[in-house]
């Protein structure tokens, strides 16, 4: 209880209540979500002084790298879209 009588209560020992006390986000998913941000951070290091100040995505070239090593580790491989495929694929607009 705070001095003005507001209560505190404290869910999951004060930890990540998604991941101390359900299931949170899955390894599988965190490590690839902790490589795309390494990725970016490694991107801002040798190219940030050439960056205009704003908010920047993570190229998709880095966001497929991270995939494509996560399915290397996986033993798994996935086919190359046709040109028909990606020009599908990009003709999508937002909210359609």
């Amino acid at each position: 209880v705070m001095p003005d009588g507001r209560s505190i209560y404290l869910l999951a020992e004060g930890r990540l209540v998604n991941l101390a006390s359900a299931e949170g986000h899955p390894s599988e998913v965190m490590d690839m979500s902790f490589a795309n941000q390494f990725q970016g951070m490694m991107m801002l290091a040798k190219q940030g002084k050439d960056l205009a100040v704003d908010v920047h995505e993570v190229p998709k070239e880095l966001d497929q790298k991270v995939a494509s090593i996560k399915l290397e580790t996986l033993d798994l491989r996935i086919d190359k879209l046709t040109v028909e495929q990606e020009a599908y694929l990009n003709s999508w607009e937002e909210g359609t």
